[in-house]
């Protein structure tokens, strides 16, 4: 197989040219070739060289124009933008590895070695930068077949591979998730078999790849390869513990893990934000926690939503997940996630409507996205009939925000005033007069206006013993 009309780009002839002139062989290696093959985007070219990819970068930089070249000497690599492509530059070479670590012995190797130390067989193909023979694939582990089958498969022994790295577990899964390939059986079991090897691993690697299957288009494939390989078992059990159904009296509640994986896949459809989608899996986390069956009525959850709040920032801490305003954000949904449903199954006031757009603030879209995502069932006619519901609460949303500028609004009088006006020191009195007239707002006693918070306050300061000087009005 020859590729050399896709391979066009101004840098692939640099690199040829200069491969010739200076009689070092180059090929292109890796993602690059199996994405070219699929018609995939890329910008990322990994180059391998029989011989010092430093001193190739560097070549290869001057003939281009390139100014800055990156050298990462202790890996033997080196790198630099053109174009918008990130070319990468590294001398072949053949890995061992020791048990306890999954950083390989490096020492120089042939073309061969390097596709022999590859993770997949799709990604252990070469594309020839050579004049010579330009363009022409190497593929010595039939990886083209495998591209074609939809196959995830090891070039070497999968026990040997997983086992030597055991991150290459989470990348099939990955690559499975993202390409909708299958792993290959025996590929599969071997994952399963050193599940607990994945303890030499860093969790920030491991979040990495996870973070990678949330972002594919249909992440509950990944989620259900990690739980049947037992993987997601080794660094997530909260979630793990989600799933199974319990009955007891002839009453059963929903599985909680395949409910979270639907509104996971629901929710991609609708946003590609990362802490959006976790919101989704975090949603319920805390259900086995509330779990509790109570004659005739049956299971219960009470409390699940404050519980999982307080469990999410566990989670991110334990997965090294940041924990600035995005756990904030999360935790904000998983907290309220409730509360779009209780409005569905119940009264819409425009009261309920005001503390919730209170509470949600610039984020009330994002929970409403999340809330629907969140309406599953078999029952087809009972999910349309919730999802009409559902937009009965978006207008009515809508039509309260727009009236009463609720979301994120803050008391037309600040402490501060309270304070000037009543002649107090900072004391409780004024956060209570505040928080007065803010539950006055919300439930619709007045409007949210300078003038009527100002009258209100007053006949608030006198019905809570607070001195209203003379002159005040």
């Amino acid at each position: 197989m020859n590729l050399k009309e896709y391979i066009n780009h101004p840098v692939f002839s640099a690199i040829r040219d200069v491969a010739s002139e200076k009689g070092i062989s180059s090929f292109v290696i890796g993602g690059f070739v199996r994405d070219l093959i699929l018609k995939r985007p890329s910008k990322d070219i990994d180059v391998v060289v029989l011989g010092s990819g430093l001193d190739m970068a560097e070549w290869v930089a001057h003939k281009l124009g390139v100014k800055k070249v990156a050298f990462y000497k202790n890996y033997g690599t080196a790198a630099f933008v053109y174009d918008d492509l990130e070319i990468e530059f590294v001398g072949a070479r053949k890995e061992s590895y020791e048990r306890s670590s999954r950083n390989p012995i490096v020492e120089n190797g042939t073309l061969a070695d390097d596709q022999n130390r590859r993770d997949f067989t799709i990604n252990a193909l070469a594309i020839s930068l050579n004049r010579s023979s330009f363009g022409e694939v190497i593929d010595p582990f039939d990886g083209l077949t495998d591209l074609k089958n939809k196959i995830i498969r090891t070039p070497l022994d999968p026990t040997t591979t997983y086992s030597d790295d055991p991150l290459r577990m989470l990348r099939a899964i990955r690559f499975s998730t993202q390409l909708n390939f299958k792993i290959e059986d025996a590929s599969f079991d071997a994952i399963a078999g050193n599940a607990k090897r994945l303890e030499i691993i860093s969790q920030e690697r491991i979040t990495d790849e996870l973070n990678k299957i949330i972002l594919a288009t249909t992440p509950s494939r990944g989620f259900k390869l990690l739980y049947n390989t037992k993987l997601l078992h080794q660094f997530f059990p909260e979630m793990v513990a989600l799933q199974g159904v319990e009955i007891i009296e002839g009453k059963g509640h929903k599985d909680n893990f395949y409910h979270t994986l639907e509104v996971l896949d629901n929710i991609s459809e609708n946003t590609t934000d990362i802490w959006l989608r976790w919101a989704a899996i975090l949603h319920d986390i805390a259900k086995p926690r509330t779990k509790k069956f109570v004659p005739i009525i049956g299971w219960t959850f009470h409390g699940h939503e404050e519980v999982g709040a307080r469990m999410t920032s566990q989670i991110f801490k334990k997965l090294k997940l940041p924990l600035d305003h995005k756990m904030k954000y999360v935790q904000k949904l998983v907290r309220l996630h409730l509360r779009p449903i209780a409005l569905v199954n119940g009264s819409v006031t425009d009261t309920a409507v005001r503390r919730l757009l209170f509470e949600a603030g610039d984020d009330i879209d994002d929970l409403m996205t999340l809330c629907n995502a969140d309406i599953t069932s078999k029952n087809d006619f009972k999910v349309q009939k919730y999802k009409r519901n559902f937009e009965n609460v978006r207008r009515k949303l809508k039509s309260v925000e727009e009236k009463d500028q609720i979301r994120n609004f803050q008391p037309p009088i600040s402490g501060k005033e309270i304070m000037d006006i009543f002649k107090l020191e900072p004391c409780k009195a004024v956060g209570n007069l505040k928080n007065e007239i803010k539950e006055a707002i919300l439930e619709g006693t007045i409007r949210n206006d300078y003038t009527e918070a100002y009258a209100f306050m007053i006949e608030a300061a006198k019905r809570m013993d607070i001195n209203v000087p003379k002159g005040v009005k």
